[in-house]
């Protein structure tokens, strides 16, 4: 495996999509990297600064004719792509790209399939007490419908070989795509493992954009994958 594909869905993030984009420039991990960024249809001057990267030869960057969610983003990016091996990265910089590489190395010692980022193996910052216990819960019923051994089911950080993705039918478009990738994933028989990881989150002032009503879809998606297999 020689590529790393990194898919960054970006939705009005004009004080982060910078750095975030320059942060993961520069990071280091043992493979070859390809950087691929779509816009969702910022509406905050997030477009302009992706227009003033297209230059970049380090960049592959598009615009999405209309706003289509978070998934629907990942999905249109999965076409795109050309990595053995893809990691999404949100553009709010509550991740931090310098910690791909202890996601890669499961995968590369060919111990996983996929390798989910755990924020509670690792170290939370500013996590607001009610995503904290909606994201435990889903995540506990995650393991009870799948027999999937992972602790944090709506992590950011989601890295699988690329072939996982071949004839993979994904509905969701929102934020209940977490939910639906994880569990067809578990119905192919995926090995997961994880990695601890670091998150330092930020207020909806700041720009957080997961509601506590996102909780009810992903809820309701993990319970319809069960009984209606892709």
């Amino acid at each position: 495996m020689s590529t790393l594909s990194i898919l960054i869905p970006v939705y009005n993030e004009v004080h982060t999509i910078v750095p975030l984009v320059e942060k993961v420039k520069a990071s280091k991990i043992s493979i070859d990297k390809e950087i691929l960024i779509a816009d969702d249809g910022s509406t905050d001057g997030t477009r302009k600064l992706l227009e003033n990267m297209m230059d970049d030869p380090a960049l592959n960057i598009e615009f999405m004719d209309k706003n289509v969610g978070r998934g629907g983003v990942i999905k249109h990016l999965w076409k795109k792509l050309t990595g053995d091996i893809v990691i999404h990265q949100d553009a709010d910089l509550e991740y931090d790209p310098n910690e791909y590489q202890g996601l890669l190395d499961p995968i590369l010692d060919g111990s996983a399939d996929a390798v989910y980022g755990s924020r509670f193996k690792g170290n939370i910052e500013k996590m607001r007490t009610l995503n904290n216990l909606g994201n435990r819960t889903m995540t506990i019923m995650s393991r009870m419908l799948y027999g999937i051994d992972i602790s944090d089911l709506m992590t950011c950080y989601k890295m699988y070989k690329s072939t996982l993705m071949k004839d993979l039918n994904i509905q969701a478009d929102g934020f209940n795509f977490e939910s639906e990738f994880t569990a067809r994933l578990a119905q192919r028989g995926a090995r997961f493992k994880e990695a601890p990881i670091s998150f330092i989150g930020r207020t909806f002032e700041e720009g957080k954009k997961i509601r506590s009503t996102d909780a009810l879809y992903v809820i309701q998606k993990l319970i319809s994958c069960k009984f209606n297999k892709a």
